[in-house]
C-alpha cells in the first residue's frame, strides 16, 4: 500500500479534440489530434471499398472528438472541381451521421508532402500507398491546428 496521500488526476482537456479526415474515392485517410488540440497524428485508413462511412462516424464517436476537418481538394488556382463537389458530397453524407460540426480544409499538396516524408523515412513505395492517406490527413489536421491555435479565455472556458 503506497504511503502518504495518493492523488489521481483526470486528464484535463483544454482544447478541442478533431478528427482530421483525407476523403478519397476508394480510401479515407483518419488521423486525430491530441487531449489538448495541438499536436495532429496519423490514426488510420478505412478503405471505402470494404467499409462505409458509418465506419468513418463510428470512429468520430469512438475518439470523442469536438468535430472534424474534412481536406478540400482545391485547385493550384485557387478553384474547386469535382473532386472538390465529390468531397462535399461525401462529408454532407458523414453529416448525416455525425453529430458533430463538419469544417472543410484547404488539402492542396498534402499527399504530396505525406508522400515524400514517407520517402524519406525510407518507405518503399508500396508502404507509401499504404499509409499515405492517414499521413495526408495528419499533415492537413495540423495545418489546421496551427491555423486555428487554441487558448482559454481568462477565466478558463474555452472560447465560441
Amino acid at each position: 500500500m503506497p504511503r502518504g496521500r495518493e492523488y489521481r488526476r483526470k486528464p484535463r482537456r483544454t482544447g478541442p479534440k478533431l478528427l482530421g479526415l483525407d476523403l478519397g474515392e476508394r480510401r479515407v485517410g483518419v488521423a486525430v489530434s491530441d487531449d489538448l488540440g495541438i499536436i495532429a497524428s496519423p490514426l488510420r485508413i478505412i478503405d471505402l471499398k470494404h467499409d462505409t462511412l458509418a465506419d468513418v462516424a463510428a470512429v468520430a464517436t469512438d475518439t470523442g472528438v469536438d468535430g472534424i476537418v474534412v481536406g478540400l481538394p482545391i485547385g493550384m488556382g485557387g478553384s474547386e472541381g469535382h473532386q472538390a463537389r465529390e468531397t462535399r458530397a461525401l462529408a454532407a453524407e458523414l453529416g448525416q451521421l455525425v453529430t458533430v460540426p463538419i469544417v472543410f480544409w484547404d488539402e492542396r499538396l498534402t499527399s504530396a508532402i505525406a508522400d515524400r516524408a514517407l520517402a524519406n523515412a525510407g518507405r518503399s513505395s508500396r508502404e507509401r500507398r499504404v499509409q499515405k492517406d492517414a499521413i495526408a490527413a495528419a499533415v492537413l489536421l495540423q495545418s489546421y491546428l496551427d491555423a486555428h491555435p487554441w487558448s482559454p479565455s481568462p477565466d478558463g472556458s474555452q472560447p465560441q
